[in-house]
């Protein structure tokens, strides 16, 4: 299973980068004998290598739309006065200095601005295609590059891709371009990565590390399959390639873990080259990127979930909703299904499902095997065209109740949408708040049976102690979005 990323720092986006790749077969604009591939760093230094790649690294300049004009004397366009700093503050005698603070000037603004931004980019043919990352061109007005020699060119968006956070640009010339080709092969573990972007806006900076991890889940979109780096990016390093000692992409730089927002700690993100290729290819032949339609709400099977259902191994991806008329629905997928295989391949977890189904051309038919009632089950599924997103809606306002279970540490009452029963208050450290269940929640099912009162949760928990289960597997609506949920549950009293 593909390992995630967890602390206290957040990811922060790399707001200008470079990233290299091609689309041809044609070779990079330099002697074959780079081309050769070095297992380690060359003992001369990485100059040669930098030297010759160097020439398909751009940066990216973006103007946004012109900010809404403000009246200067507007509260949000005022300095603060002194009287808004305490007394005991260390910039009050400072500000003390300056005649606009004494005296609550408002603060000078223009009325019309114009939004900039900066990020990295790197050509991918001859004939100017380039790529950089989606948030360094979102919203643009304009686009406009620099490659290394200093000249300058405008460029028009060929087309975004939000999930995988990539964009193609075509530059809008009649010149031949230096370019550079994604790697064939998958970046391992261990392999030397050299990272060149436009880092703070300081034209193309070259900075080297290895390959830490592949496969991390950063909680950055629904396909996360990034390549862990630390070879050190920064902020305008967005978009920027991460070349391997053959001069080829091997990632797409796109995010950084930093303690405050700020520079790198070594521990940066790229987009692998095998899912960059494929994306930019759709983009450069479509102008947009359509992804395979299953229809369903997903999430993983943990341990607990595994033993409540009494299935062997925590894998797969749990069904927790069916959308209404989805390809799913049509094909006899159910609530509390666990897919473990596509056609043949195995699903490990439910990011292996999503980007699975996501490369599947809409109308493709396919072999989906689900464990249902512990047994596996051949199902034919039609992908259908992933829509738009769809929001999530507020969750009920439900009233209290003094109905309680002790056992889960939560009070119930009868939904008053007719179906399931709603949580009204949640014990403070139980394991109920533990496994994340709120107030307004509502319980559908436990154990794949309908609850529709207090009564029949009762009557499933002693159904389910008297049968010896250590745990009942709860299906939980909040909002929009349903999920399963483990609950232990106590034995029963002799």
């Amino acid at each position: 299973m593909k390992s995630k990323v967890f602390g206290g720092l957040f990811v922060a986006a790399l707001l200008s980068a470079t990233a290299l790749t091609g689309l041809t077969a044609t070779t990079l604009p330099f002697d074959a004998k780079a081309e050769t591939v070095l297992n380690h760093a060359p003992a001369e230094g990485f100059a040669d290598l930098v030297e010759k790649v160097m020439p398909a690294v751009i940066s990216v300049e973006v103007k946004f739309s012109s900010v809404a004009n403000m009246s200067v004397d507007s509260p949000q366009m005022r300095m603060p006065g002194l009287e808004d700093l305490p007394e005991n503050s260390p910039f009050r005698r400072f500000f003390e200095q300056l005649p606009d603070f004494r005296n609550g000037a408002p603060m000078p603004m223009p009325r019309n601005r114009q939004a900039m931004g900066e990020g990295s980019g790197f050509i991918i043919s001859a004939d100017g295609y380039a790529v950089t990352n989606d948030h360094v061109v979102k919203d643009a007005e304009e686009v406009s590059i620099k490659t290394s020699d200093g000249k300058e060119y405008t460029a028009d968006v060929v087309g975004t891709d939000s999930k995988t956070d990539l964009a193609l640009l075509k530059i809008k010339s009649s010149d031949r371009f230096a370019y550079v080709n994604f790697a064939a092969k998958e970046a391992r573990v261990g392999d030397w990565v050299i990272a060149v972007g436009n880092p703070f806006g300081l034209g193309g900076t070259v900075t080297t590390g290895i390959v830490s991890a592949r496969g991390r889940d950063i909680g950055a979109g629904p396909y996360d399959d990034f390549l862990q780096i630390d070879a050190p990016i920064n902020r305008g390093n967005s978009g920027g390639p991460a070349f391997n000692l053959a001069g080829e992409v091997v990632g797409v730089n796109t995010a950084i873990f930093s303690p405050a927002g700020g520079g790198s700690v070594g521990i940066g993100f790229a987009i692998p080259a095998s899912i960059a290729r494929d994306i930019v290819t759709t983009l450069r032949d479509n102008g947009k990127v359509t992804r395979g339609w299953l229809g369903v709400q997903i999430q993983p099977v943990t341990d607990e979930i595994a033993e409540s259902m009494g299935i062997t191994g925590a894998k797969g991806a749990l069904v927790s909703d069916v959308t209404e008329n989805s390809p799913a629905a049509k094909a006899g997928i159910r609530t509390g299904d666990t897919v473990v295989s596509v056609n043949g391949t195995e699903v490990l977890e439910p990011k292996d499902l999503a980007r699975r189904i996501a490369q599947i051309k809409p109308g493709e038919p396919v072999e989906v095997t689900v464990i249902r009632d512990g047994k596996p089950t051949d199902l034919s599924v039609e992908i259908g065209t992933m829509p738009a997103d769809i929001e999530v809606g507020e969750a009920p306002i439900v009233k209290p109740s003094p109905a309680s279970l002790s056992s889960l540490g939560l009070s119930l009452e009868k939904s008053d949408a007719g179906e399931g029963v709603t949580i009204t208050a949640v014990e403070p450290g139980s394991a109920a708040e533990e496994k994340g269940l709120r107030t307004g929640d509502t319980i559908l099912q436990l154990n794949g049976r309908d609850v529709a009162s207090v009564e029949a949760v009762r009557g499933e928990l002693d159904r389910a102690t008297k049968s010896g289960q250590k745990k009942v597997l709860m299906l939980v609506r909040s909002g929009d979005r349903q999920r399963f949920v483990a609950m232990a549950v106590d034995k029963p009293k002799s």
